[in-house]
């Protein structure tokens, strides 16, 4: 990455903003980069930080991912106000299979209103750009192996950015008609997301450029719940680490894990400064608080 993240001087207050890691790998320093504009916002606009870990997929979910968690937050020092303190808690209190009911709520509300169909093409299918038919075909709903998708429409929506006026824009063409329930039956991501986000008060989000698109198809899922306090959510996106290469950091880069560079005695500090010479930024740095100045000033 060739250029700096500036943390936006705020010109608004929050509640609420959450760090929402998902427990697929270990954390690298490209999560760590979010984790401290997430902190740095919370800390210059008011608002408290919710600690939500993304577990729906538990096929992919790790318990030592999940320790890897909070070893790092810790290890670094990033502070949270809201949410579990350890592995035990998260699992029997803060684990989203506690809130399977308001997903399914929410996935209820969409079947009654007629908003969903079931699809039942591969992953290969879709990656060799197959055309879904199965919206013409009307396969019926309870079918096995059927995801279910939401019937969106080529409408306007309104997305209000943190650090910019709010944007007008439609949804990708990739995210058409994307999945609510998996064919596990589990909750997809874009719908726990949403409803997490509701749930707790979160008017907030931090995340990378790369999820824009989800930033997009939420706020069409929020429309077709009529959940218009999503509206109100402010949304900040920002560049992403790369690797050498121009690829974006992946949790199984393993070099650029924090539990790898903590095991091979780098220091927080260490760490830090580390993130900072990847945005270009060539002063050590010893905390947190230190490199969110640094960007900001840069």
């Amino acid at each position: 990455m060739n250029r700096t993240s500036k943390v936006i001087t705020p010109t608004n207050n929050y509640n609420k903003t959450r760090i929402a890691p998902t427990p697929s790998g270990f954390i690298h320093v490209g999560n760590v980069l979010s984790f401290v504009i997430t902190s740095a916002l919370a800390q210059m606009t008011g608002a408290k930080i919710l600690l939500r870990i993304d577990d729906l997929d538990q096929v992919r979910v790790n318990r030592q991912y999940v320790q890897d968690i909070f070893d790092t937050l810790n290890f670094l020092e990033i502070p949270w106000h809201e949410g579990p303190r350890n592995v035990k808690e998260f699992e029997e209190t803060w684990s989203q299979i506690h809130r399977m009911d308001i997903y399914d709520q929410a996935i209820r509300k969409l079947y009654d209103n007629g908003l969903l169909f079931a699809c039942t093409c591969s992953r290969q299918q879709m990656r060799n750009s197959h055309p879904c038919t199965c919206f013409d075909e009307q396969i019926p709903l309870d079918s096995k192996n059927a995801s279910w998708r939401l019937i969106t429409d080529v409408k306007e929506l309104e997305i209000k950015r943190h650090d910019s006026p709010v944007i007008h824009t439609i949804l990708p063409v990739e995210m058409k008609d994307f999945i609510i329930r998996k064919k596990d039956r589990v909750p997809a991501y874009q719908l726990a997301s949403v409803v997490d986000d509701l749930h707790y008060g979160v008017d907030l989000v931090v995340r990378g450029e790369d999820l824009w698109p989800s930033t997009i198809a939420q706020h069409e899922l929020a429309s077709a719940l009529a959940e218009h306090q999503f509206n109100k959510i402010a949304f900040y996106h920002h560049p992403l680490l790369t690797e050498t290469s121009g690829n974006k950091l992946s949790k199984s880069a393993g070099s650029t894990s924090v539990r790898y560079l903590r095991e091979n005695g780098k220091s927080p500090s260490d760490i830090y400064t580390l993130i900072a010479a990847m945005l270009g930024i060539n002063d050590e740095v010893k905390n947190w608080e230190q490199l969110a100045r640094l960007m900001n000033h840069a």
